[in-house]
């Protein structure tokens, strides 16, 4: 307690913020990489003219919440104020449209990484550039609206991401980490810029359509890990903490997205280290040896905090469906007379999914909250179904919720693992999907047929991760990579708990998985239904 004090006094202390789908999270950490003070403010995205939205208004308001929780934390536990930091670093939910003019208005709704609105951009992009443009990714959202026609394209002067939007109004730069870029449009990793003969296709389609800017100047700046990225301003700081308390001047790292501050946080920056992440989506990183032979459309290729190749399967949905089963039955258990706490409740539930049928009885279940591009999946559309004659328990049933939470991203990684021939020591695990201990982990292991690891410091996450490569910037040594500062000094005495495959638990997926594959035509039917009937 007297260190951590010291350590807030003298300002030696690193913040981290992430933005992520359901909470933004800030966290405070020592010389020792430990937190030692958090703060948090939920929030949910909005679905409005058929568009996943968050209102720019709700960014600001949720960041002050957060670090005002944190400043209250170091407030109560050390009895001192919040004023000087050492370094800090901002991260958020990769990809999707933050368009904005001349004089820094925006010019269209927030479009989030889940919408699944811009099939048409992404597959005559993937089909010009000759490498695969996910519809979640900035290039298809800005493409997209050209082809729709819509009249602020042409007075788009900044475009970014939501990291890169709290980090300009933070410093007044227009900067991007390369990871949180690289979901953007393809980078170069060598000369840490966009790709120069994709962005010059792409310029070419937007003069076609009448439109004068090129693509990289209204990008923000691509940054590697452990560049100066700026420095807290006056209104920087009154933006995060109305209060005042707050000094300016502080140095920020790069920006990154929610995928590069995971795979620092879980030490998986290196080539064939690989990191899953499970919350409102899913998605696995794999860091590659050398590029893929082929263009995928079920995978993202991607970019590590350096600028190293790493390959991504990411899948729109992981524990949505799952929150609300574990919703209702606390609303059951409620109605019954017995008050179980949220973390009552999904130790409850999974630990039940433990007693169940390795292959769920016969169940199968979709959690489709939106549309999933890796299976063709149009439209968000949660789907139980079975036979008549299928074991219907309630082990079965929240066996067959985790399940489906990973079914999506085994048949990515299948081509990798297959197709491609990808090595992987071992996945190392973060994510709400593995706060129950020994539940998730296990399953997962069983799902992708590779060793899981998860260290004490999952729950910490991206805030963490983000505060890492902030620690970072200050710290490293002449010459020190990203990958050796995480090694020798962050993780060198790390707690790691590693699960192997179980041999019936891998079986009974593989069977739950070939009825998920049958049945899928029955889920975009009943997507597309749904769809056509609430228009």
């Amino acid at each position: 307690m007297k260190s951590a004090k010291k350590t807030i006094e003298d300002g030696r202390a690193v913040l981290g913020i992430e933005l992520g789908s359901t909470r933004i999270k800030a966290v405070l950490i020592g010389p020792d990489y430990e937190p030692i003070a958090s703060g948090n403010h939920d929030w949910e995205n909005r679905l409005e003219n058929g568009v996943w939205t968050y209102r720019l208004a709700d960014v600001q308001t949720g960041l002050r919440e957060a670090y005002g929780a944190l400043a209250a934390d170091v407030l109560k536990k050390y009895g001192v104020p919040l004023r000087r930091l050492s370094a800090m670093g901002v991260s958020g939910m990769m990809h999707g449209y933050l368009a904005f003019g001349r004089d820094g208005n925006q010019l269209a709704p927030f479009r989030t990484w889940r919408n699944t609105i811009t099939g048409r951009a992404a597959k005559e992009l993937t089909g010009l550039l000759g490498f695969n443009i996910p519809q979640r990714w900035s290039a298809a959202h800005l493409y997209q609206a050209v082809l729709n026609g819509e009249e602020h394209t042409g007075k788009v002067a900044f475009l970014t991401t939501l990291s890169g939007y709290v980090h300009w109004k933070l410093t007044g730069e227009k900067v991007i980490g390369i990871g949180d870029a690289s979901g953007m449009f393809p980078v170069d990793g060598e000369s840490c810029r966009y790709n120069a003969r994709m962005a010059a296709l792409f310029d070419e389609r937007l003069k076609a359509h009448g439109l004068r800017y090129r693509l990289t100047e209204v990008l923000p700046r691509v940054l590697p890990a452990g560049v100066p990225a700026g420095t807290l301003t006056a209104e920087g700081a009154r933006f995060l903490d109305p209060t005042g308390n707050l000094e300016p001047g502080v140095p920020l790292c790069p920006p990154e997205g929610d995928a590069g501050t995971g795979m620092t946080a879980t030490n998986s920056v290196a080539p064939r280290t690989g990191n899953v992440s499970a919350g409102t989506s899913i998605f696995a990183m794999v860091v590659l040896e050398k590029p893929l032979a082929k263009v995928h459309p079920e995978i993202d290729m991607v970019a590590t905090p350096t600028g190293r190749p790493a390959a991504m399967v990411h899948c729109n949905t992981c524990t949505s469906d799952l929150d609300a089963w574990v919703r209702v039955f606390g609303e059951f258990a409620k109605a019954a007379g017995t008050e179980l706490s949220k973390s009552e409740l999904y130790d409850l539930l999974y630990h039940r999914a433990l007693e169940a049928d390795a292959d769920c009885g016969g169940l199968v279940n979709y959690n489709f909250y939106s549309g999933e591009p890796v299976v063709g999946v149009r439209n968000g559309c949660p789907m139980l179904v079975r036979r008549a004659d299928a074991d219907f328990t309630l082990a079965n049933l929240m066996r067959a919720q985790l399940d489906s939470a990973m079914a999506t991203l085994r048949l990515g990684m299948d081509i990798l693992f297959g197709e491609e021939r990808v090595k992987l020591d071992a996945l190392t695990g973060h994510g709400g999907l593995f706060k129950t201990k020994g539940v998730g982990q296990r399953l997962m292991a069983a799902a992708l047929g590779v060793p899981v690891a998860v260290m004490e410091t999952a729950g910490e996450g991206g805030p963490w991760g983000m505060a890492l490569l902030a620690s970072f910037l200050t710290e490293k040594a002449e010459g020190e990579t990203l990958e050796d500062y995480l090694r020798s000094r962050v993780f060198h005495a790390a707690a790691v708990e590693r699960v192997e495959p179980d041999a019936a638990d891998a079986a009974g997926f593989g069977k739950f998985l070939n009825r998920y594959t049958a049945c899928l035509a029955a889920e975009r039917t009943a997507a597309d239904a749904l769809a056509t009937k609430k228009k």
